[in-house]
């Protein structure tokens, strides 16, 4: 593509990582946000978009159309070898390229992480270090997150790249977008991974006690969460819930369907939250009658089961359901989801 004078424009390259199963549909996404684009694949999870539009632009378009299969962004702007790409080298070219773009003592998140088959003679750890020992010997406050500025060093099939995004460019303030959680003390199951990392990553608005209903919660995992954040829950499921949330006053195991648990309740709740293994259009039929039950502004949370088989139209059915009683506040594909997705919505008036 060139410009009306005939004059190529010049390129931005934005590295992506996605989930290996579902790199197509994020490519996908992409390439809307991008018609004149190009998609090339660098590893198992990581590609690169060639774009005329900016990292901002594209991080902004995919936020809000929203491009759920897309973890993280970062612009690239060095490409090594891999041949010839030793920490040194590496290390040099970070050097090279912060050199007008931080200022004496500056603080810099510094993020290394690895993509399929490594070519070189080391890993991301050994990375990090060599490129946080080199900063921090010029004077610059190093850390792995929170700062103004991310250096993103990837090691991919075949080179490693360096690449600069702002937190709020990156969609995720983790390297490659893999948020990495410790079990916590008391931990009922491991979806509850998926409820954590959804708080890490986006600074949700929670109500601040009050009611809330935890849809398909057996064995209570999310039910378990939402008690240390101070809401009373109606957990309902016809499963069993774990013992530790029974002695609870604030816990109210409903062991029933969503469906007949809506037709009787007379309360109404501050958040929502559905974690059921249903049919994705099917769950979000679930919370269109949900909305009922809402107060206004409420937020629900909720998992959607896409599969592999045509993930991204059923992303696209999905949200348009969920849109006619919702403001479609966050949606994307978390390290700890599998085959699903996670939506934030907020009810309309």
């Amino acid at each position: 593509m060139t410009d009306q004078d005939g004059v190529q424009p010049e390129l931005t390259r934005i590295l992506f990582s996605a989930s290996q199963e579902y790199f197509m549909p994020a490519s996908r996404g992409l390439r809307e946000l991008a018609p004149e684009g190009k998609v090339e694949r660098l590893g198992p999870d990581l590609g690169c978009l060639s774009t005329t539009a900016s990292l901002a632009e594209i991080a902004q378009a995919a936020r809000d159309k929203p491009v759920v299969f897309v973890r993280h962004l970062t612009e690239e702007l060095r490409r090594l070898p891999a041949a010839a790409a030793g920490l040194d080298v590496v290390a040099a070219a970070a050097r090279e390229l912060l050199a007008d773009r931080l200022a004496p003592g500056a603080e810099i998140a510094v993020q290394a992480w690895a993509s399929g088959q490594r070519p070189v003679a080391y890993g991301s750890q050994e990375l990090y270090a060599a490129l946080a020992e080199e900063l921090t010997g010029l004077g610059h406050q190093v850390c792995r997150s929170g700062a103004p500025l991310v250096l993103s060093a990837v090691i991919s099939d075949a080179d490693v790249s360096l690449g600069l995004a702002a937190p709020e460019h990156a969609l995720s303030d983790w390297a490659g977008g893999r948020v990495r959680l410790a079990k916590p003390k008391g931990q009922i199951s491991r979806a509850e991974f998926k409820l954590e990392e959804l708080f890490k990553l986006v600074d949700l608005p929670l109500p601040q006690g009050g009611a809330a209903v935890d849809l398909g919660a057996s064995p209570g995992g999310w039910t378990r969460i939402l008690r240390e954040r101070g809401l009373e829950v109606w957990a309902v499921d016809p499963g069993d819930l774990d013992p530790s949330l029974l002695a609870d006053p604030l816990v109210h195991h409903e062991r029933t369907t969503a469906g007949r648990f809506f037709e009787r309740t007379r309360t109404r709740f501050a958040l929502a939250v559905n974690d059921m293994r249903m049919d994705a259009v099917l769950s979000a039929e679930v919370m269109l009658d949900a909305a009922e039950h809402l107060l206004p502004g409420a937020l629900c949370v909720v998992t959607f089961k896409v599969g592999t088989y045509k993930p991204y139209d059923t992303v696209r059915v999905v949200l348009d359901r969920l849109r006619r009683r919702y403001e479609i506040v966050e949606a994307r594909q978390l390290q700890h989801n599998r085959h699903e997705i996670t939506v934030v919505g907020r009810k309309r008036g």
